[in-house]
């Protein structure tokens, strides 16, 4: 089989292409035959040596994937041959709270990740995927799709009416904004120009402003509000927006810390912090609990992932480049070539 593994850090270049015998699943494993994979920010911060997850070189990179199940161990039978499957984000993180017992290898920092046509995998760090998805669709959900699920219902879940704050148009600000569709909420969505405005409004954003024309967008955002702010941020830009994401939030609301996309100044202001009210909430994915349930809401919703394009497999260097210009619309997506499978 052939696998992508990541040898340094630093460039794409050395991201390479290997042959390399196929794995035999263990006890509790499965042979998994990958369909598809998609690209997250954080695979961006590991190549360049700015991720928070201390990563080995050598890996075959990627935390997120969808494949079909071709070989049981002995003792696997939470599924069964032939039913697609998508990893958890933390191998090990089945339910409830994040601990240190529960957070350790995950894929493409700790652990060989997806970037693979074969991979071997416990069976309790994966979940069946809803029937209406393509692979592609699918293979955006792990990452992204649960991270903005819980920054919208977890802590105190949002009641409808209530607003939410977005930023971007990348995989989990896209999926915030179609959660909180569904969820009733209004939706001001941060952008940088008026075609991804015009996506946002699409998807479900109430209202959207462009954070080049309006740089202390927390005015617009309390304009919008009457005055009183955002009940919720689902904050992705980290150190570059972080100063106006507190001025922007409702006392009492939060700030749900997902990423740290922008530039800036790392420093907080104690005055801004203080006199927010707000509380700043860092959230990490989620469990595999948490797969399951934002799953139910997607086959009753029949909610379709935003994708911005499909690279095969043998373009998976020209994806990663195209990844790394950060001008795409939503998910980027690698299919396994048909040949090879």
């Amino acid at each position: 089989m052939y696998s992508y593994r990541l040898n340094d850090f630093g460039s794409i270049d050395h991201l390479q292409r290997v042959e390399e015998p196929r794995p035999r699943p263990g006890r509790q494993q499965v042979l998994i035959r990958v369909a598809a994979v998609s690209l997250n920010y954080r695979d961006l911060a590991i190549l360049h040596g700015k991720s928070t997850l201390a990563p080995q070189a050598g890996l075959i990179p990627l935390s997120d994937g969808v494949g079909y199940i071709v070989e049981c161990g002995e003792d696997a039978t939470r599924f069964a041959c032939g039913d697609r499957v998508a990893g958890i984000f933390f191998p090990q993180w089945l339910g409830g709270s994040l601990t240190p017992g529960n957070s350790g290898g995950a894929w493409g920092s700790r652990a060989d990740g997806w970037l693979t046509e074969y991979k071997v995998i416990d069976e309790a760090s994966l979940v069946s995927v809803p029937d209406y998805l393509s692979d592609e669709q699918a293979a955006t959900l792990p990452c992204a799709a649960v991270t903005a699920w819980n920054s919208l219902t977890q802590s105190r879940p949002l009641q409808p009416g209530e607003t939410v704050l977005t930023q971007g148009t990348g995989g989990v600000a896209l999926f915030a904004v179609q959660f909180a569709r569904l969820m009733g909420l209004k939706i001001i969505a941060l952008t940088s120009s008026e075609e991804k405005a015009a996506l946002l409004r699409e998807l479900g954003a109430t209202h959207t402003v462009n954070y080049r024309l309006h740089p202390d967008w927390y005015q617009q955002a309390r304009a919008l509000t009457d005055g009183v702010g955002v009940q919720r941020v689902v904050e992705i830009g980290g150190p570059g927006t972080l100063q106006n994401s507190l001025k922007s939030t409702a006392s009492g609301g939060e700030i749900a810390l997902l990423g740290f996309v922008a530039a800036g100044d790392e420093s907080v202001d104690f005055m801004t912090l203080f006199t927010s009210g707000a509380t700043v909430r860092p959230f990490s994915v989620g469990s595999r609990e948490d797969f399951e349930r934002m799953n139910l809401a997607l086959a009753q919703s029949r909610l379709k992932p935003v994708i911005d394009r499909v690279f095969s497999f043998s373009e998976t260097r020209e994806a990663w480049r195209y990844f790394d210009r950060q001008q795409h619309c939503g998910k980027v997506v690698i299919k396994m070539d048909a040949v090879r499978q």
